[in-house]
């Protein structure tokens, strides 16, 4: 199974995910499900008039479209993503000024989400294992890999692979209460951002 590659982000997509509703909506919207702004509104608890100008600034950016295949009437106004998943491309030669910044606004905005999910997480998992949140809320898993770039990769392309293949199987077969449930595949080299590199 060959997943379709990430869609490489532009500097407008980065500049419209600095805004935290619009990061927001992408996670839900990365689903795959079509979604309408009510849809997204109820799912968030924001409103309505709110999320249709998040929409229409992340459809100015290429991130999201418009399905009329999709509507009810031709005032439903239903949203895909363009894309399966988006990512920071590798350059073919050095980015602008304002590509750079852009590339760092969009970083220092997903890590301060990522920041936070972890905290939630840490917080939640002592209550679970004492017993007093009966609900398996997270995951969390880690371990060390010895490995080459190329194996790591691979490794990385089999996890997406049963991402996509829960997807599927998610809108395959709908189901009644099922959460929206986040998740991060993060591989780093040991050494990085260290000074010594070890």
């Amino acid at each position: 199974m060959s997943l379709p590659q990430p869609v490489p982000m532009t500097s407008p997509m980065l500049k419209a995910l600095t805004h935290p509703l619009r990061r927001r909506i992408v996670r839900l919207m990365r689903s795959g499900d079509p979604m309408r702004a009510t849809d997204l509104a109820e799912r968030l608890d924001v409103a309505a008039n709110s999320v249709s100008f998040h929409l229409r600034r992340l459809a100015a950016a290429g991130m999201i479209r418009e399905a009329p295949e999709l509507a009810r009437d031709r005032r439903d106004r239903v949203w895909v993503l363009t894309g399966s998943s988006f990512g920071l491309d590798h350059p073919d030669a050095p980015v602008s000024a304002e590509e750079e910044a852009a590339i760092r606004a969009f970083v220092d905005q997903e890590g301060l989400d990522l920041q936070d999910l972890l905290r939630r997480v840490l917080a939640w998992a002592p209550e679970w294992a004492a017993g007093r949140d009966p609900v398996a809320r997270a995951q969390l898993a880690s371990t060390t890999l010895e490995l080459t770039e190329e194996e790591m990769e691979a490794v990385g392309e089999e996890f997406r692979e049963v991402l996509a293949r829960a997807k599927d199987r998610a809108r395959a077969e709908p189901q009644d209460g099922r959460k929206v449930w986040q998740v991060v595949l993060l591989s780093a080299e040991e050494g990085l951002g260290r000074p010594d590199g070890g």
